[in-house]
């Protein structure tokens, strides 16, 4: 169960770095809160569908 959890941290960790990566080259700051918005959205509705 630790190493599931591990190898989900770590997932978790590097699709931030992506993230991260992306909007230090997104220079529009509406543009960025709308990727923010849409990307927290689809994470609700995956996390919590059944």
């Amino acid at each position: 169960m630790v190493s599931a959890m591990k190898k989900v941290c770590g997932f978790v960790l590097f699709w931030i770095a992506v993230g991260m990566t992306i909007m230090f080259f997104i220079e529009s700051s509406i543009l960025s809160i709308c990727l923010i918005v849409f990307c927290l959205v689809l994470a609700y509705n995956l996390f919590c569908s059944k």
